[in-house]
């Protein structure tokens, strides 16, 4: 599954990662694409430059304009984008002056400059807080409006909706990149506080399991060893129990490691979720696993089916979608907790005899008095798995009624 799975990793590295810093400059280059695509409205007033219906001067102080605009807009958006704590003086100041060479630029070469206001209209909703760029994108809308009257108004009321369009979507791929980014953030201290808490849970184990044994190891030594010249015999009755405290300790430490070591149904589904989202299959899989009057072992043995039959979808079925469902029923042998895995792929054992995985998975159920079925069906392939209940009691027939009830 590991080796499957490097592709899927290598294709997610190559992502432009959402609300994150570029890790080298290929990806800066990659994220810089997003933003400078969307120059296009430049077009017209490159046009302009370059058509030759204005003098030499003008066409420089255009070309020095156009590039500076370019510079503030370009520092805005990249310095802005998704941060909380936007809208400082010197963003302000920034944004005014895109607006004031907006409007000269416009009011000297003319109205193909009016597309200039699309991009301060960008700045106020990229750059500014929530509440002043709503007002501040339809000021800018009438702004256009006025200097479009200088020569420009049909073009100007053909841009107004776009102004005004654009503003507001930038504001909302704004909040997205900075929900974005602080759900990373919080996912990362979600998984730090999980891994501190099982170091206490690890610590705490510990000292419960070897605290007392160890004091008490400590201290038949110390009276073995002033027993040892005057009484030998007390001192090897000592000895013993020393030996068997310790075995006690070991067998408890191995009991503690066995359970760490246990893989739990939770985790395993968490994984599934994982991996198959990263193989591109939609996966449809229980929330909260109800396990009550399931034993560990049982859980155990669930959770190695879980991993060994979303591994065998991910690598072999080819399917587009996996179900995972958990439900209690109630059997002629008792109650069950029933596990199902679910997809409409090809999976399945060549030529229909059982692989190791499912070979392996059938005996760890049967250890625990579980059973398991496997199968192709109309959809794809399903594959079921079964373990008992222990608060399940075991119906009474008449040669076990003990009381004579007749049950």
């Amino acid at each position: 599954m590991t080796e499957d799975s490097l592709p899927d990793q290598a294709r997610t590295d190559r992502l432009v990662r959402m609300g994150q810093s570029p890790r080298d400059l290929r990806e800066a280059l990659r994220k810089s694409v997003w933003i400078v695509i969307w120059l296009v409205f430049l077009s017209s007033p490159v046009h302009d430059l370059v058509s030759g219906d204005h003098t030499t001067p003008a066409v420089v102080a255009g070309w020095v304009g156009l590039a500076g605009f370019v510079a503030i807009y370009l520092t805005l958006v990249f310095r802005n984008m998704g941060k909380a704590s936007a809208g400082t003086l010197s963003v302000a100041l920034m944004i005014l002056t895109l607006g004031a060479l907006a409007t000269v630029l416009c009011l000297t070469l003319g109205p193909p400059w009016l597309g200039l206001f699309v991009y301060v209209s960008v700045a106020c909703g990229t750059a500014f807080p929530l509440r002043v760029s709503y007002w501040t994108i339809p000021l800018t809308a009438v702004v256009m409006l006025l200097v479009g009257l200088h020569g420009g108004e049909e073009d100007a009321r053909n841009l107004v909706l776009l102004v005004v369009l654009i503003g507001y979507a930038m504001t909302g791929v704004r909040q997205l990149v900075r929900t974005t980014v602080e759900l990373r953030r919080a996912r990362a201290t979600v998984a730090q506080l999980a891994a501190n808490e099982e170091r206490l849970r690890l610590a705490r184990d510990l000292h419960d399991l070897l605290g007392h044994s160890l004091s008490l190891i400590t201290l038949k030594s110390e009276l073995a060893g002033r027993m040892l010249p005057d009484h030998p015999d007390k001192a090897a009755q000592q000895v013993a129990d020393i030996e068997q405290v310790s075995r006690q300790a070991l067998v408890d430490v191995r009991e503690a490691v066995t359970g760490y070591r246990r893989p739990r149904l939770a985790g395993e589904l968490a994984g599934a979720q994982v991996a198959l989202t990263a193989a591109g299959v939609v996966a449809d899989l229980p929330a909260e696993p109800d396990l009550h009057d399931v034993s560990a072992e049982s859980e155990s043995a669930l959770a190695w089916t879980v991993r060994e039959a979303v591994t065998n979808v991910v690598r072999h079925s080819g399917a587009r979608r996996c179900t995972v469902e958990l439900v209690r029923r109630q059997t002629l042998d008792g109650a069950v907790l029933e596990l199902s895995v679910e997809d409409d792929g090809s999976g399945g054992s060549a030529g229909g005899t059982p692989g190791n995985g499912l070979t392996g998975l059938t005996e760890r159920l049967e250890k625990e008095a579980g059973s398991l079925e496997a199968g192709r069906t109309r959809r794809g392939f399903r594959l079921v798995a079964r373990v008992p209940l222990t608060g399940d009691r075991a119906p009474v027939g008449p040669a076990d009624d003990t009381v004579g009830s007749g049950a």
